[in-house]
């Protein structure tokens, strides 16, 4: 067994003290006697002598008390180096307890290894807690902002006919129904994260032309596309692979919305690649690009980059999220970055075997 951390403290603090107190008690026993011996050899016991004589036992209570008080301040200075990281963490505990989510403990001496672990493990835990609590908070907020401007419109509209201000032929219905229709998406896909994070969200797993259901996602945003000037390019691989093929739509629908809200009219390629052991999907735009800081950023949810296009172009923040969480729960990731052209790519990709159809559980992030 290797002496390590916190068991190595201890064998060299206890081999310390026994090797000074033997020390200690030798060499103050030599002078000792040989002080007494010039002093009065009878003050000590001769060879045929069955006790000690008065000052034997007075050295021997000497030696008793000089090896108690070594005792006890070699423990008080070990218990107070192991002690005190531990004290710090009972007291940041508490802290925490009472919704004091930024303390954090102090390790001290570090060279005690596991306690300096315990300390480590509290402080990410209260870091964790911290940020959690940070990002439910901002969740709730963005949350609420996203309901506000739809239900506000949808409210006032109905409060006006109810109030007679409004008769139902003046109503545009279908831009209350796309207020609806927004609603419906906002729902669906909090409903897809929050899944998705408490580990159950289902994928449906079944072999599926993948080309086939790109190109019949791509057809439906075709109009969308057509109007914010973008020219969709296909180059899809064919072939038949084990997928959620509904979620993988969705993907496909929430980049190409993605880039009709944000990149600059221009050429849009959407590209599908097998090989056997792994799908990648790409969607490569002209710009304008994504900022190299923002890039690993842009798939948590409610992040925004151009703060003047999002005002323009909307959007709940959700939608690269939602693909990020579909990507994980396919065992792959989501990534992005900026093309040699300027513009951006974004990239998912996944394992994707061929296999029987099957219902499983996405794995807890």
């Amino acid at each position: 067994m290797r002496l390590t951390g916190l068991f190595r403290q201890i064998g060299l603090s206890m081999s310390a003290m026994i090797i000074f107190a033997i020390l200690a008690i030798w060499t103050g026993s030599w002078i000792f006697f040989a002080v007494i011996y010039d002093i009065d050899p009878n003050l000590v016991s001769q060879p045929d002598d069955t006790y000690p004589k008065l000052a034997e036992w007075l050295w021997i209570l000497f030696m008793l008390v000089f090896g108690l008080v070594l005792a006890v301040c070699f423990s008080i200075r070990l218990a107070r180096r192991i002690l005190e990281p531990i004290n710090s963490v009972m007291d940041n505990v508490r802290r925490v307890a009472h919704g004091d989510l930024a303390a954090r403990a102090t390790a001290g001496d570090r060279s005690l290894g596991e306690t300096a672990m315990l300390v480590d493990d509290f402080n990410s835990m209260a870091e964790r807690l911290q940020r959690t609590a940070s990002e439910s908070r901002t969740w709730n907020a963005a949350i609420a902002h996203e309901l506000r401007t739809p239900v506000t419109i949808l409210r006032g509209t109905l409060q006006g006919v109810v109030d007679g201000v409004f008769q139902p032929e003046e109503i545009e219905f279908p831009a209350l129904l796309s207020q609806v229709e927004n609603l419906g998406r906002l729902i669906e896909d909090l409903r897809t994260l929050s899944l998705l994070d408490s580990g159950q969200l289902q994928l449906r797993l079944a072999d599926a032309d993948l080309a086939t259901e790109v190109r019949q996602a791509a057809s439906l945003m075709a109009p969308t596309l057509a109007a914010a000037g973008l020219q969709l390019q296909l180059a899809l691989d064919g072939g038949s692979v084990l997928c959620d093929a509904a979620r993988l739509r969705q993907v496909v629908i929430a980049l190409l919305d993605n880039a009709c809200r944000y990149a600059d009219p221009g050429p849009l390629t959407l590209s599908l690649q097998l090989d056997g052991r792994q799908c990648l999907l790409q969607l490569e735009d002209a710009g304008p690009g994504i900022d190299a800081a923002l890039a690993p950023l842009v798939f948590d949810a409610f992040r925004r980059g151009d703060t003047a296009r999002v005002q323009a172009h909307g959007g709940s923040g959700l939608g690269l999220a939602v693909v990020a969480a579909i990507a994980r729960a396919h065992g792959g990731s989501a990534s992005c970055r900026r093309s040699g052209a300027g513009g951006s790519i974004f990239c998912i990709a996944w394992p994707a075997p061929k296999g029987a159809a099957a219902e499983i559980l996405a794995p807890s992030t």
